[in-house]
């Protein structure tokens, strides 16, 4: 699949709201019958259009009431020293996002964690890492909007 038509485009932000519309209730809103919605949701998603399907988990239910955003600045960015601290962010399930940035941070990483203790459990362990020359958090005080979607 190399293009996306507008039927393509109204399948793909229809899931992006609701990933468990059936085929048959994405038929009713785009206006294509339902094998003609599976046929195209199975192309988007072998195109890599569709990265997967996730439910969207309220933070008390994972005990991740305390979200913050660390901006983060190597000590060097060499490639041993990067690569360390990519391994890191990816092992660690306290960082649920995290980003190669341009500006003042080299990276910057949204956590969610259950409270203050886990926060500094986390600082230290990235510190730990002795690749990082600098760390600047804020913490979420409201979630507004989250995956493209209004927080509850």
């Amino acid at each position: 699949m190399t293009t996306i038509d507008e039927f393509d485009l109204k399948i793909l932000t229809l899931l992006q709201g609701n990933g468990r519309l059936s085929n048959q209730d994405l038929s009713d809103l785009v206006g294509l019958s339902a094998s003609q919605c599976s046929r195209r949701r199975i192309g988007l998603e072998q195109a890599g259009l569709i990265l997967g399907y996730h439910a969207r988990l309220a933070p008390e239910a994972m005990n991740t009431e305390m979200v913050a955003m660390i901006e983060v600045s190597l000590v060097s960015h060499g490639t041993d020293n990067s690569s360390a601290f990519e391994a890191f962010v990816l092992q660690d399930p306290a960082i649920i996002d995290a980003y190669k940035t341009t500006g003042d941070a080299d990276y910057t990483l949204k956590i969610a964690v259950a409270g203050l203790t886990e926060l500094n459990g986390l600082m230290g362990r990235l510190s730990g890492t002795g690749t990082i020359g600098h760390l600047k958090t804020a913490i979420v005080l409201q979630r507004l909007k989250e995956a493209g979607i209004p927080a509850q």
